[in-house]
């Protein structure tokens, strides 16, 4: 039952406004749920959609962290000489 009331709550917070580890561990927490196979049908598919949007969410956050990791730029012999945004494609 505690979990029951955890997951409710969990449910009212905005997905937006989530912290990337805390949306993790949302989801892990959804997955082990959806796993277990003891969530009656209709909150199977709520918690579904909401482990959806807290994939999108956790994908965002990661997507948004590459955008600022730099690049370190050496010269010939191995010196740093700068930074330089990384190319992820």
């Amino acid at each position: 039952m505690a979990e029951n009331t955890t997951q409710v709550e969990n449910n009212k917070v905005d997905v937006k406004k989530l912290s990337f580890e805390r949306a993790m561990e949302e989801l892990e927490s959804i997955v082990k749920r959806l796993e277990d196979g003891k969530v009656p049908l209709e909150e199977s598919v709520a918690i579904y959609e909401r482990g959806e949007a807290l994939k999108r969410r956790c994908e965002e956050l990661l997507r948004q962290a590459e955008a600022r990791v730099d690049k370190i730029t050496t010269d010939a012999s191995g010196q740093a000489t700068g930074t330089e945004p990384l190319d992820v494609q």
